[in-house]
């Protein structure tokens, strides 16, 4: 059924659930795995006082994104799955990265997209967005969502 498994990885926990997650089911499946990690730059872009020239600070993160890759690629294979990867840039703000997760699964072209929600909520939820949700809405391809861990009540609220 699904012979084809977009993964978005980042390095949270969650990522790594949802990357556990594509290589049971390609495994079960015998599918192969694609990792996408994206590199956004709009927020360097945007602000004057970066700590190092632009350039610089663009080459470090997708220096660490390639490294990301690297990295989940090496647990891919040593899992005995088919993998390969692509790291995507975004310069622009009218880009998001769901946007380019969804252009690339139709791209590769995926069967399924797999990728984690840390499920915030309230003010963190509206500062920080969702990557998850804007790709389930946009999505042409089932989206596999997977939840991270959840924070214990005690530590709901703590500075």
């Amino acid at each position: 059924m699904y012979k084809r498994i977009l993964v978005a990885i980042d390095e949270s926990a969650t990522s790594d659930l949802a990357l556990g997650e594509a290589i049971n089911l390609a495994k079960d499946q015998n599918a192969v795995l694609q990792l996408v990690h994206v590199v956004d730059l709009t927020p360097i872009c945007l602000t004057e006082e970066t700590p190092y020239p632009y350039v610089e600070c663009q080459k470090a993160m997708e220096e660490r994104g390639e490294k990301i890759l690297a990295s989940h690629a090496t647990t891919v294979r040593e899992a005995g799955i088919e993998v390969d990867s692509k790291l995507i840039t975004i310069k622009l703000l009218s880009v998001s990265i769901y946007d380019v997760i969804e252009e690339q699964s139709k791209r590769w072209p995926a069967d399924l997209i797999v990728i984690g929600t840390h499920g915030r909520r309230g003010f963190q939820h509206a500062r920080l967005g969702s990557v998850a949700e804007g790709l389930i809405r946009i999505a042409i391809k089932p989206v596999l969502i997977i939840r991270g861990p959840k924070l214990e009540a005690s530590h709901v609220g703590r500075q």
